[in-house]
């Protein structure tokens, strides 16, 4: 009777112990909100709707995380202490994602191959943000939710006038930080380039002066050589 209720048991019908689990318009809901949580729950069930992860400590998003979880829909991941979000951190449930909250975490930048796969609608707003090319792509290319936008502000960045400043605004006066990453790619290319240049040169030269000198050592043995004219008198 035992093996036959554990036969007859759902996969994914269970439950993380620091969690709760409950039903929201007939769809699971799984809320782990302020259980600090350092890590992702390795169990949460696998028909997961609603993923509330919020208000706890968690510093990274490993590759993988959710993949078991594809009906997910919604995922909250705000007020954590996020610092690293690797590339494949969503891989698996971005087809079916649609709104994925990271805001009030300590990111400062993140990988675009991460994000720029979803469909969601992201809030990355309060975060010590690190102002460059790749949050740029994130910001233009992106579904960021409009009521948070205003709210990412560059906490470093190239320029020391930029810092404190929301992104969009900084970007509406005209600054593009992937040209600037773009010209000191061409810069180094460049002073690459010239030493290469300068190192052939410098090989030519000492290869014609060594040939030179191989041709007057040449010259002057022959000269040193008796004449046939001496020999035949």
């Amino acid at each position: 009777a035992f093996f036959c209720l554990l036969l007859c048991v759902p996969w994914g019908s269970s439950c993380p112990p620091s969690c709760q689990c409950t039903e929201r318009a007939g769809a699971k809901a799984v809320l782990c909100s302020s259980r600090h949580l350092e890590e992702i729950p390795k169990d949460i069930p696998r028909d997961a709707v609603f993923l509330k992860l919020d208000a706890n400590s968690i510093t990274r998003i490993p590759s993988n995380a959710f993949r078991h979880l594809s009906h997910l829909e919604e995922l909250d991941l705000s007020r954590n202490a996020i610092e690293k979000i690797d590339r494949a951190a969503f891989k698996g449930v971005a087809a079916g994602l649609r709104t994925l909250d990271l805001s009030s975490n300590r990111i400062r930048s993140i990988p675009k191959e991460a994000l720029l796969a979803l469909n969601a609608k992201l809030r990355l707003a309060n975060n010590p943000w690190h102002c460059e090319c790749a949050l740029q792509e994130v910001l233009w290319e992106a579904r960021l939710d409009p009521d948070s936008v205003q709210d990412i502000t560059c906490h470093t960045a190239p320029r020391e006038e930029y810092v404190g400043k929301p992104l969009l605004q900084v970007l509406d006066a005209g600054v593009n930080f992937c040209s600037v990453r773009q010209r000191t790619t061409d810069v180094a290319m460049f002073i690459t380039m010239f030493g290469w240049f300068t190192m052939v040169i410098v090989y030519v030269i000492c290869y014609v002066r060594h040939n030179q000198e191989d041709t007057c050592r040449h010259v002057d043995y022959l000269k040193s050589l008796p004449s046939t004219q001496g020999h035949a008198e």
